[in-house]
């Protein structure tokens, strides 16, 4: 049996060069930031199942890479009906994986690297085995238990029905019936996603302060932020009014319509106002949080999911005195075309910038497709829907990861901070042929199979080739089954091999902290084709080629490509890092 090599210590590793580019106060301004989704990354036990023993042990594989930031998805107390984004304790770590010493050990050797240390928070809903739901069902109506959520009587001759019409993001009704004591029904509960997970009441002033409690118990832990799942949510519209969702919608919210070429420089798709998503009331929430963690040393960060749009409303999120981050779902929703890339890359920088804010860019995470797949498919995906074998319009792979790496390079020449979801940085494609009884996302067991939901994405990450579970598991076990062909993907393979997807993020971030792209002002240049991006940051010059035909090069020196460039043309679907000559 192949053993994984030693983990390296942060002794092990040369001193992180110190950088002008980014003032130390500010370190997120132009940081890129490592998402690990804590199931999926590494198995330290042996059980299949990723863990905090397993993510302290590969964290040199992060430090070498060169990102300067981790964060992790849930790892707290949860019966994983919606892998771990049901929360039943905010303030422990679930027993699979590990304890709170764990943590804490994963955490001093993160900041040993000097790497930061962001966790999630998801204050929209609790786990329907969180303490205050149990005790909320064993309390009468009216009662302050039940104030802690969103309790309602039904409609009807006998409250057979629900209280409203409103659709779960999983799929199904947003409600469900309670049983009282005696066996009559109760009233009914609100949950934008699962019925295991019940949506709290932000009206509440107890769940104000519940969550400035948990804010305070990490931060006191020597966490350096917070992803806040959900962001856009937590309020909702006074009487919870009908709503009919828009056929275009994107299943969290925004316009869920990508841009095309056609409608550069269009207005801002009016959507009718979703009375749970984007209410004015959360903005005083997150005011809250920032006067907390600014009572805290070290520059600790909240960052917005937020699934808003336009860019111009997303950016009120990232107001001076509310959180320092969005996600960008706008630039991750938009196509592989020269005229919408460019069209939401200056509408990202004048929106963020516009409020003080630095822009974020991303192309996958833990709830989408994995972009090197995304980027080929031949039929609409909306967000959520995931692919699978039934699926229309399936990638092409060839197609999917050249286009991911030229995509992934431009992401990471422009200003501001960077997402990258584990296993981009090998290339990794979404998984598509699942067996269907090996999923577990439940949006695919609420749409009764019409949806597979984001377990392709979700799957183990391959470390050693010719290892048990290619080095995730020295066991074998997985908690989702991985392909064979990702043996050719390990990150043992592709370590020092010339031209591998994992050597072309880590020369991307050597150059990014070089150049200073992070924190770089962007010019766009003229005389390219339409399908054509380039743009000038600092003394770098990106280009990147949507289109279906070669363009000429401009003499200078080729700093980094996404593919072969010769004869000083470049290829379609390729993106380089040049430095022009005089």
């Amino acid at each position: 049996m192949a053993e994984n090599p030693r983990p390296k210590t942060p002794a092990d590793l040369p001193a992180a060069e110190p950088t002008a580019t980014r003032p130390a106060d500010e370190w997120w301004r132009s940081a890129v930031i490592y998402q690990i989704y804590p199931r999926s990354f590494a198995d330290g036990n042996g059980d299949g199942m990723g863990d905090m023993s397993g993510i302290t042990e590969r964290l040199d594989a992060l430090a070498e890479l060169g990102v300067d930031a981790v964060w992790l998805s849930p790892f707290y107390r949860s019966p994983q009906r919606d892998g771990g984004y049901d929360v039943a304790d905010y303030c422990d770590v679930d027993p699979i994986f590990g304890t709170l010493g764990d943590f804490d050990r994963m955490r001093e050797r993160a900041h040993g690297f000097g790497l930061k240390v962001i966790v999630d928070l998801v204050p929209n809903h609790t786990s329907s085995e969180h303490e205050w739901f149990q005790q909320a069902l064993a309390s009468p109506e009216g009662s302050p238990e039940r104030a802690r959520y969103i309790f309602r009587d039904g409609k009807g001759k006998n409250g057979d029905v629900p209280p409203n019409n409103w659709e779960s993001v999983f799929g199904g009704a947003a409600w469900t019936r309670t049983v009282n004591a005696d066996g009559t029904p109760g009233q009914w509960y609100l949950h934008l996603f699962d019925s295991s997970q019940p949506d709290l009441d932000w009206n509440n002033p107890e769940v104000h302060a519940e969550f400035v409690r948990i804010l305070r118990f990490w931060l006191d832990r020597g966490v350096d932020g917070f992803r806040v799942d959900v962001a856009h949510g937590l309020v909702k519209a006074d009487g919870l009014p009908d709503f009919e969702k828009p056929l275009t919608g994107g299943s969290m919210g925004g316009a869920g319509v990508p841009l095309t070429p056609e409608i550069e420089g269009a207005a801002e798709p009016e959507l009718p106002s979703t009375p749970y998503w984007a209410q004015e009331g959360v903005h005083e929430i997150y005011r809250e949080w920032r006067r907390v963690l600014d009572e805290y040393e070290g520059d600790r960060i909240l960052v917005a999911e937020a699934w808003v749009d336009p860019l111009t409303k997303l950016a009120d999120w990232v107001r001076p005195d509310e959180m320092h981050q969005a996600f960008n779902f706008v630039y991750l929703e938009t196509p592989w075309e020269g005229p919408a890339l460019r069209r939401v890359i200056r509408d990202s920088l004048d929106a963020f910038g516009g409020v003080g804010a630095p822009s974020t860019w991303v192309l996958s995470n833990h709830d989408v497709v994995r972009h090197a797949s995304r980027l080929a498919l031949t039929a609409e995906n909306p967000q959520g829907a995931g692919i699978g074998p039934n699926s229309e319009g399936k990638p092409i792979p060839e197609v999917g990861i050249r286009r991911a790496r030229a995509a992934s390079l431009l992401m990471l020449a422009l200003p501001g901070s960077a997402y990258v979801y584990q296993g981009e940085d090998l290339g990794l494609p979404e998984v598509i042929d699942l067996p269907d009884e090996a999923r577990q996302d439940p949006t695919w067991y609420r749409t009764g199979g019409e949806r597979y939901g984001r377990d392709g994405c979700r799957v183990p990450i391959p470390w050693e080739a010719a290892a048990p579970a290619y080095g995730f598991s020295h066991t074998g076990e997985s908690w989702l089954p991985q392909p064979e062909e990702w043996a050719e993907l390990a990150r043992d393979v592709q370590t020092g091999t010339p031209g591998s997807t994992l050597e072309l993020y880590r020369a991307a971030l050597r150059l990014r902290r070089e150049h200073g792209l992070g924190i770089g002002r962007l010019e766009e240049l003229d005389g390219y084709p339409d399908d054509v991006v380039a743009v000038r940051i600092g003394d770098v010059t990106v280009i990147a080629n949507t289109g279906e035909t070669p363009i000429e090069l401009p003499a200078g020196e080729l700093l980094l490509s996404s593919e072969p460039v010769g004869e000083a043309a470049l290829a379609p679907d390729t993106t380089i890092w040049l430095r022009l000559q005089d």
